[in-house]
């Protein structure tokens, strides 16, 4: 190697231990970063039993082989049309179950024997996680796929495990830990570059029996999020499957894994609101099924099922409860027999992009900057009522409280109390005129840095 050359790596990688080293605070990896700036993700379920016109049965469908998997045929399948819909909801990312737990693998697999081969639809020659793919990319939407391993009717896999005893029991987990580990070389070597790559139910590693995925991904997609196993969790989950997370909500964990400490009796909480001082970069992830209005909760099609369609109210209510409180959304959208997104879905999914453009797209005034204290001058005093903040996460997490105020003549009136700002925060309070914005920041770990003070006026 060139002397010259050689010298030049080392000083940046010199200079990158001394960056981190500086930093008080965890920093995101840059996958990490686009997954918060995405704000917004869609995740497609579709599986075998889409095709049984039954109502979905999550406990029945993990024990339960489906008897005929040439049910599945949806003759007008249009990747394309599910991806234009996510785009139209403001998705940056949009993941699709490649497996769960019927254990029916959506492309041509060669390690798994249960997938697109073994079915009468398209010759058996279909591969969903291709034009998945494809669509994606043609739309400028980054692709995540989601790999379902902890359960599989196929097999008879049960929370990871093969259901038995002795020399069969053994036998039969290595051979289901040798698919498992095909399957994730497959999906991660043949699609590009993917977003995420996502293990339902978090995925056992050789230490618990288990396969070795981590390596694997490791090694074919060294930029993507890995979620998630007892060793590594780039994200978390935030507790619920309401499309919500409490505030605050911490992008910092206590630990390199969520999954590890599952067991423990310590509740969701820690999940939910994370670790101020963590020493893990591990933002929290929201996630709800769109038809999950009313006492639904529908990740896969289902017939007669629009009525769960969240209105367009209680979606804007989960976006300031997820992406205004520093967590990306996940909503679960659930393709029909044809193999398209029904049309209500579409409907409301374009409703709700065009309503949060609406709110957010224009504000009054904005600004940025560094230090504790920030203010925002508005070209005359107007009325507002929502306050738009996002630190600079690139170099971590610094704030752990703030005050807003507005002036209204010569009086400064508190508008906002805060403590977490993160990726974005977004506050709601009680109209007020004014003619400038004070923000002062009263903790920080570090100087603060502010990407974005924003208001607006929301009727």
């Amino acid at each position: 190697m060139n002397k010259m050359l050689l010298y030049l790596i080392l000083l940046l990688i010199h200079h990158t231990a001394l960056g981190q080293e500086a930093s008080k605070v965890p920093l995101p990896s840059p996958a990490q970063l686009a997954w918060q700036d995405a704000e917004l993700v869609a995740v497609f379920h579709y599986d075998l039993h889409v095709f049984d016109g039954k109502i979905y049965n999550q406990s029945q469908n993990r024990i339960n082989p489906i008897a005929d998997h040439n049910i599945f045929k949806p003759e007008a399948l249009d990747t394309d049309q599910w991806i234009r819909a996510v785009k139209d909801m403001g998705a940056k990312i949009a993941i699709l179950t490649a497996t769960h737990e019927t254990g029916f693998a959506l492309y041509q697999s060669d390690v798994n024997p249960y997938s697109l081969k073994a079915v009468n639809w398209k010759g058996g020659k279909g591969d969903i996680v291709r034009d998945f793919v494809s669509s994606c990319r043609k739309y400028g939407i980054k692709p995540g796929i989601y790999i379902g391993i902890r359960w599989n009717a196929f097999y008879g896999i049960h929370d990871f495990k093969v259901q038995g005893e002795g020399e069969f029991s053994k036998n039969r987990q290595e051979h289901y830990n040798r698919i498992c580990e095909g399957m994730v070389e497959e999906l991660c070597s043949r699609y590009g570059d993917l977003a995420i790559v996502w293990f339902d139910g978090g995925a056992h590693g050789p230490e618990q029996g288990g396969p070795d995925v981590l390596s694997i991904f490791e090694k074919y997609q060294p930029n993507g999020l890995f979620y998630h196993n007892l060793q590594r969790a780039d994200i978390r989950w935030g507790g619920s499957e309401t499309g919500t997370v409490p505030y605050p909500c911490w992008g910092t964990y206590n630990a390199p894994s969520w999954f590890a400490r599952r067991g423990d009796d310590i509740g969701f909480k820690p999940l939910k609101y994370g670790f101020p001082d963590g020493q893990y970069y591990m933002p929290a992830m929201s996630d709800a099924p769109l038809r999950g209005y009313d006492g639904g909760h529908e990740w896969f099609w289902e017939p007669d099922d629009e009525k769960h369609i969240y209105p367009l109210e209680n979606l804007m209510e989960m976006y300031y409860k997820s992406v205004g409180r520093n967590s990306t959304l996940i909503l679960g959208l659930t393709p029909d027999p044809r193999g398209l997104l029904p049309e209500a879905d579409v409907k409301r999914l374009q409703e709700w992009g065009e309503e949060i453009d609406r709110r957010f797209s224009q504000p009054i005034a904005r600004t940025s900057g560094k230090g504790k204290q920030l203010i925002l001058s508005l070209e005359q005093p107007q009325s507002i009522n929502h306050l738009i903040i996002e630190e600079d996460i690139a170099q971590g997490e610094r704030v752990r409280k703030f005050v807003v105020e507005g002036k209204d003549d010569d009086k400064w009136l508190t508008l906002y109390e805060g403590s977490s700002i993160g990726h974005k925060h977004i506050a709601r309070f009680a109209t007020q005129k004014v003619s400038e914005v004070k923000l002062s920041v009263e903790e920080a770990v570090m100087e603060p840095v502010i990407q974005n003070l924003a208001v607006t006026y929301i009727e």
